[in-house]
């Protein structure tokens, strides 16, 4: 954790999946009955944690080989398959629920920058109980014409000052390295979370990492 940290944030920014929620469970189910219905060798559990956090049409592409028709394809049929039964096949990381109460007790804005579909991260957030907490929600669009973290952290931040919030200060929350470029596309610094899914060399362009929701209160309550 690096104790230069500004502690006074005027809005942040969380994403979903690694951050909030360890989705793991139903992402990975979904991409393993996917990858068999269209006949792709299914990659070991190593390869896949890496399709977690990024826009899955460019992992299809850059991952999986696939052309960017049949990415197309094999997304619509993820997307079936997992608002049918990996939507929910998730729980929120210890001491997530805390730091949110304590966010908004505080008075912070607080708003969800997520690669996934905007619509079913609505429904995963009513689901577990955590719009209360939240000023606004960007995801990405189903058509994919907003799947860039850099787009949705732009609208996230056009949601919260459209909301009546202050964005100048404000901070993402993520796991990954595309929450860390996403947010330095708009000269929004980053924290990264260590019990989310990306690698220690993705944190490298954050600000800090912390390894407790109890650490990451500190950083952003002080």
């Amino acid at each position: 954790m690096n104790p230069s940290v500004r502690r006074t944030w005027s809005a942040v920014l969380f994403d979903l999946d690694g951050t909030i929620l360890d989705s793991a469970p139903g992402i990975l189910t979904s991409l393993v009955e996917t990858f068999t219905h269209v006949g792709l060798p299914v990659p070991p559990h190593d390869e896949l944690i890496h399709y977690i956090g990024p826009p899955l049409l460019d992992s299809l592409q850059t991952r999986a080989g696939l052309s960017l028709e049949a990415a197309r394809e094999t997304l619509a049929i993820y997307r079936t398959d997992y608002r049918k039964d990996g939507a929910f096949d998730a729980a929120i990381f210890p001491g997530v629920v805390g730091l949110l109460e304590s966010l908004k007790a505080a008075g912070v804005p607080v708003a969800i920058a997520t690669s996934k579909p905007e619509e079913q991260t609505l429904r995963i957030l009513e689901h577990f109980d955590l719009m209360q907490y939240l000023t606004a929600v960007s995801g990405s669009s189903e058509d994919e014409a907003r799947s860039s973290k850099d787009a949705i952290v732009g609208r996230a931040l056009e949601l919260l000052t459209a909301a009546g919030a202050d964005t100048s200060l404000s901070v993402m929350i993520g796991d990954r390295i595309y929450d860390v470029e996403g947010a330095a596309a708009h000269d929004v610094p980053s924290i990264i979370v260590e019990w989310g899914y990306g690698s220690p060399e993705e944190a490298k362009g954050a600000m800090a990492t912390v390894y407790s929701a109890d650490q990451l209160r500190e950083l952003l309550l002080g």
